[in-house]
């Protein structure tokens, strides 16, 4: 399909995707001694016994804490501990700062405004114009939180909701497109028909001023880029080639999508009643694949979609212009009946396409909605912590496998060369381009005990068999030894 190129610069990120199983088997593979081999595949299990260990009990208080905010069952066990108003603001805010730890380990970042702008600035199959109705949202959760806790470009919305992404893939739809490409083509009709009547100046003239979105923005950075960053094209019907093959044949557009994105909110209580009280809930819904455009699918406690102030402002002008360069046109002493004809179809076209694309984007909606909720939603409040604290301890775990494995064959390295290194090797192994945590990868190696740094500044550890010995025997390969009977 022929467009106009549309592209998107993002910053590669510090995620691992890579199972874990993956790397430490291509890793394994890679070494040439059998007993180095031995002693490798012995020190990533004691790696991942003890980075779990060293996180459990923040875990278990995080789950004790949702316990209390859990939309299901925690107003009663927050009953039951009678504690006063100001024990379970601690609590609550307690809760968020464990939070916010386990999505730091897992990789994920707060959606900025920059991001949200670059994400809404173009429609994918979602044409409706979502907004949130911020009056059914509590505000003083996350306002007290921020003030305690100051965090850098906190989005317009961190008050009544924080969205977390991690991850960025590419989705994919194959379709006619009819209604689509009416409507493109009627845009694009009347778009000609304005510049024919001398119009066009006036009614973009007019329509810059009320209009708060703006244009499409290109090749709009997301983030500071760094070196090596990911360009995504995005495929938009309104930027095809009007061919016969694009406009009767199926055609593939495209759109970047969030892998994985957490919204965290809490409903407001409406207090009609002077007895009802404070709703100390705090949601947490977990989805996946979300294409950027398409962001507001994700958005808490939605307003119904209608027809905006900006189509209503659209419908009236186009009338109003319409009529007018119809009445010019019949006063003229030769009248032209075509012209006039032209002005007419293209009105009437132009209001049947606001009111039949409005119908189908809520078709749409309505559709895409009920995927959201069935195929799009992975989890929500426990089943998404549980999720979060395995998949820390997943990353945690690859960071410190990946450099030691680069310490340990590739020899002594600065930060800077080790961070080029394990990039360099996700790369040509894993065929996965990432920023990889080099420092906070550093500093476990540190907490366990098994790198040094000479007075170059360059990072080192020992033998396997001697960083094995460093590590110790874990509670896990005690248990495993007696369930076998080798104890």
């Amino acid at each position: 399909m022929e467009h106009n190129k549309d592209m998107i610069l993002l910053e590669r990120e510090a995620v691992i995707k890579t199972m874990k199983s993956k790397i430490i088997a291509n890793l394994a593979r890679l070494i040439n001694s059998q007993s180095e081999k031995t002693e490798f595949l012995k020190m990533c299990k004691r790696v991942e016994y003890t980075v779990r260990a060293w996180y459990f009990t923040d875990f278990e208080d995080l789950m004790q804490l949702y316990s209390l905010f859990d939309p299901s069952h925690g107003a009663k066990k927050l009953q039951q501990q009678s504690l006063t108003p100001e024990d379970v603001d601690n609590l609550e805010q307690n809760f968020l700062k464990n939070l916010f730890k386990v999505m730091e380990m897992s990789n994920f970042k707060l959606l900025s405004d920059k991001e949200a702008d670059v994400a809404e600035s173009a429609n994918y199959l979602l044409n409706l114009p979502i907004s949130v109705d911020e009056s059914q949202l509590d505000s003083r959760l996350l306002t007290n939180f921020f003030q305690e806790n100051p965090h850098e470009n906190l989005p317009r919305f961190a008050n009544k909701y924080i969205i977390l992404r991690r991850g960025i893939g590419i989705d994919r739809t194959s379709d006619y497109f009819i209604m689509e490409k009416v409507d493109m083509l009627l845009s694009r009709a009347w778009d000609w028909l304005l510049q024919l009547t001398g119009l066009g100046k006036l009614f973009t003239r007019r329509l810059s001023g009320i209009s708060s979105r703006g244009s499409t923005q290109r090749s709009e950075d997301v983030g500071n880029p760094s070196n090596e960053n990911l360009y995504i094209e995005r495929i938009r019907i309104e930027n095809m080639d009007c061919s016969l093959r694009n406009l009767f044949g199926k055609i593939t557009i495209q759109e970047p999508t969030f892998e994985q994105m957490i919204v965290v909110y809490r409903r407001a209580t409406l207090h009609n009643d002077k007895l009802q009280p404070y709703d100390r809930s705090i949601h947490i819904k977990h989805f996946k694949n979300i294409p950027m455009a398409d962001m507001e699918l994700v958005l808490p406690e939605k307003k119904n979609p209608s027809l905006t102030p900006m189509d209503w402002v659209n419908f009236l002008l186009s009338t109003v212009l319409g009529l007018v360069a119809l009445i010019g046109s019949l006063e003229k002493p030769q009248a032209d009946v075509w012209v006039a004809f032209a002005i007419i179809s293209g009105l009437v076209g132009y209001c049947a396409k606001i009111y039949f694309t409005f119908q189908q984007n809520m078709a749409t909606y309505q559709n895409l909605m009920t995927k959201s909720m069935y195929d799009k939603q992975l989890d929500s409040g426990n089943g998404t912590l549980l999720h979060l604290c395995h998949d820390a301890i997943q990353q945690e775990v690859k960071e410190v496998i990946i450099s030691l494995f680069i310490l340990m064959e590739q020899g002594k390295a600065s930060i800077e060369d080790l961070d080029y290194r394990c990039e360099k090797l996700l790369e040509s192994e894993f065929g996965e381009k990432c920023d990889f945590d080099v420092v906070d990868a550093v500093n476990k190696l540190e907490r366990l005990g098994i790198v040094s740094q000479d007075e170059l500044g360059r990072f080192n550890i020992p033998s396997m068999g001697r960083v094995n010995e460093i590590i110790g025997t874990t509670t896990e390969e005690v248990v495993a030894k007696a369930r076998h009977g080798l104890i």
